[in-house]
């Protein structure tokens, strides 16, 4: 029985400095630490996912540059399957500048947007999609995401979505979303992509156009699921965190594992909150993903299993 997942989106390379303190404009802070690591939404769900016992492949294009090295290599070594990463000669890698503020854990983000083509969809690649599990996507590369998605439709594999990328214009959001059958979105992308003014509103517009998941978190707030016609809250486990970067990515990493792995919606959501706070305990999206035993201790701790 297939069990992986496939993903086509955003890739990059982050610089990660904690500073004393956010500084104002025109002035200065000194850093205190600084690490570097593959990121990307898309790709560290990937990494999360791979930690956590689940076979995964992505499909993308990086550059041939210093970055691009620095990101292949990332991935190859998280045994993410990059049979179908094309390089492309002459490309920018996306990297990112990231700026942590230990006293509220909060992280301001400084991306370099990559220069990169298009996938080309190859008949190999078809079928790598046509073989999985299931298909997740970012909307930050929407022609790519649209046609991938399209593909996973023809061959009944399951779409998610990280509903996270604003655009000029939102309807492609929301042309994106009606393909999805997981949209797992960040506490932004409701209200901009559906013009609803509560919460409950957009989560029941998206449970209406497409997903029969829908799930909005709220970083250290927890999270929201639309759960038999109405929201349910889910709270985020309290833990010592040090760095949220990557926290929303580790958790659709983590609830995709949790699916198929089999278990149930609501523990999905637990098993996936637990993968983010693990995550915060260590600077950088990657560095404190957990493995799948690390994070039944921690529920087990917790009280949920």
């Amino acid at each position: 029985m297939k069990s992986n997942i496939v993903g086509v989106g955003n890739v990059a390379y982050d610089y990660l400095f904690i500073v004393e303190k956010y500084p104002q404009e025109d002035s200065s802070a000194r850093i205190s630490d600084a690490i570097e690591q593959g990121g990307g939404c898309v790709a560290t769900a990937l990494v999360a996912a791979s930690r956590l016992g689940i076979p995964t492949s992505f499909i993308c294009n990086i550059g041939d540059d210093e970055a691009g090295k620095r990101i292949y290599q990332g991935l190859l070594e998280e045994n993410i399957n990059l049979q179908h990463m094309e390089i492309i000669p002459g490309g920018r890698s996306q990297t990112s500048y990231v700026m942590i503020n230990p006293a509220n854990q909060s992280r301001t983000k400084f991306p370099y947007k990559d220069k990169l083509p298009n996938i080309v969809w190859t008949q190999d690649k078809i079928d790598q999609i046509k073989n999985a599990s299931v298909l997740h996507l970012d909307g930050t590369q929407y022609d790519n995401a649209i046609a991938a998605a399209k593909i996973a439709k023809e061959y009944n594999v399951p779409v998610s979505l990280d509903g996270c990328s604003r655009k000029d214009d939102n309807s492609l959001n929301v042309e994106l979303a009606k393909l999805t059958d997981i949209l797992i979105m960040n506490n932004t992308f409701p209200f901009y992509t559906s013009n609803k003014e509560t919460l409950e509103e957009a989560m029941e517009f998206f449970a209406h156009i497409g997903p029969r998941i829908v799930i909005t978190t709220l970083g250290d707030q927890g999270c929201v699921a639309w759960i038999d016609g109405a929201c349910k809250y889910f709270p985020a486990f309290k833990v010592d965190a040090i760095d949220t970067t990557g926290a929303g990515d580790a958790f659709h990493g983590g609830f995709l594992a949790a699916q198929l792995k089999g278990y149930d919606l609501e523990t999905s959501i637990y098993y996936a909150s637990a993968v983010s706070a693990l995550k915060c305990l260590q600077i950088g999206g990657r560095t404190g993903l957990p493995t799948h035993d690390t994070v039944i201790q921690f529920l087990s701790e917790k009280g949920v299993i």
